[in-house]
């Protein structure tokens, strides 16, 4: 096996797996309220190609791989999919989702070879997570959570998007469930990528870890999994906290990942329209080329700010975050 680095050296040995752009919410910062132009079904990666997609790259160091969507949960078969990935031997199998239709599927997720799962939440009120979801689903998503740990989907992470004048004022709630609860809550710095982002609504982690520390004493500890987030936890806590500076602290110099479109596009750097098209005919020789050609494009750094003249090609929904 060949390592997969990138011309600054890189080791890239972590795939993020976009299985669908339809989503069942409609998030105010992920998606406008009539939500966007979905691909067909044609234009969507089979389970069977995207089981080989990820096969042939494990032949040049990807072990790592976290399934989103879209919502993930939204597309029949999922199930289907893990049990199938769950046969290749990877070192990390995980999802992203919203956790709406995870309390009905979390037994099967486990039983299929799901190894954890991050669930986006960022609210614990009934009535906000309407507003900032345009939907009425609190209730499923605190089920679903539920499910999660019931079914050892561990560590059960929680994403958690922080918006000043919105629900920074919940940030200490937060810190709470993960005192009281075997959790992993992570605040994330609000990106302009896709949906009505608005830099008013932008708050740093500094600032979040601010409000936290004039209430209680953060601990550090070790790092854990593929991504950037810096961990702490309370004195006696069951869970943890972590703290996602995608803006304000950039980690691209430790990046270690590419993202792969539901339309079989790879792209080398989130907050940017840089990709590469699988090659249609699925030929593992295409496929190490199409993986090679986008890390010699990934990018130094991204350029991520709220410059109303920045526009993306793709939303965060059409790429998988």
């Amino acid at each position: 096996m060949e390592n997969l680095n990138d011309k600054l050296g890189r080791k890239i040995d972590y795939l993020r797996v976009s299985i669908t752009d339809r989503c069942n919410l409609r998030c105010h910062y992920c998606m406008p309220a009539e939500g966007i132009k979905e691909k067909s079904h044609s234009e969507i990666l089979s389970y069977e190609d995207l089981i080989k997609i990820i096969k042939t790259a494990q032949k040049i160091g990807v072990d790592k791989v976290r399934i989103t969507g879209g919502e993930p949960l939204v597309r029949l078969g999922v199930e289907d999919l893990i049990a199938g990935l769950s046969k290749l031997g990877l070192k990390d199998l995980s999802m992203t989702t919203n956790g709406v239709l995870l309390a009905e599927k979390a037994a099967e997720l486990k039983k299929a070879g799901l190894d954890r799962i991050n669930i986006s939440l960022d609210t614990l009120q009934r009535d906000k997570f309407k507003k900032i979801s345009r939907r009425d689903d609190f209730d499923n998503v605190i089920n679903g959570i539920k499910a999660a740990q019931n079914y050892g989907l561990d560590p059960v992470k929680l994403n958690v998007v922080v918006m000043k004048n919105i629900n920074d004022d919940e940030i200490l709630d937060f810190v709470e469930l993960s005192k009281n609860n075997k959790l992993v809550v992570r605040f994330i710095e609000y990106m302009p990528l896709g949906g009505e982002t608005e830099s008013e609504k932008f708050i740093s982690v500094n600032e979040i870890r601010s409000i936290i520390d004039k209430k209680f004493k953060l601990i550090k500890t070790e790092s854990e999994g593929n991504g950037p987030a810096e961990y702490y936890k309370l004195k006696s806590a069951k869970g943890r906290i972590g703290f996602i500076a995608a803006l304000t602290e950039h980690f691209c110099a430790d990046c270690n990942r590419l993202r792969l479109t539901a339309d079989g596009k790879l792209k080398p750097c989130l907050a940017s329209d840089l990709e590469v098209e699988i090659d249609k005919s699925m030929k593992s020789d295409l496929i190490l080329k199409s993986f090679k050609k986008a890390l010699m494009i990934k990018p130094a750094a991204h350029n991520l700010n709220f410059d109303d003249e920045l526009k993306y090609k793709r939303s965060m929904s059409q790429i998988g975050g």
